[in-house]
């Protein structure tokens, strides 16, 4: 991964994801990811537009959306009072940082 991230976890003992300011609300989205399968159903949708069977695709969640290009993946959180609401970074990363994501879930819930 290209870009440094962190896990830790909140004041009710979530367990979340800490990114760069300039993809951090890529952060809200992976943290609504909830199953491994979840996780999985996403990242076929991201190879199928990285290897050309989509052009692009979109996935929308509680409080954000993906547009997903074969280069770049745009988020635009719906919900942030602070600008700006949206971020990119390149779809390979997109596809990493929800796989880094999908292996830490068996660890979301532990006490």
């Amino acid at each position: 991964m290209k870009y440094s991230y962190k896990f830790y976890r909140d004041h009710f003992d979530l367990l979340r994801i800490k990114l760069p300011d300039e993809i951090g609300l890529f952060s809200d989205f992976v943290e609504d990811i909830a199953t491994e399968e979840e996780a999985d159903e996403y990242i076929e949708y991201i190879e199928k537009v990285l290897n050309g069977s989509y052009d692009n695709f979109e996935i929308q969640l509680n409080a954000t959306s993906a547009f997903i290009k074969k280069d770049m993946t745009i988020l635009e959180h719906f919900f942030t009072s602070k600008e700006p609401n949206k971020n990119t970074i390149e779809t390979e990363q997109f596809k990493e940082l929800i796989l880094i994501w999908k292996n830490k879930l068996p660890e979301r819930f532990k006490d």
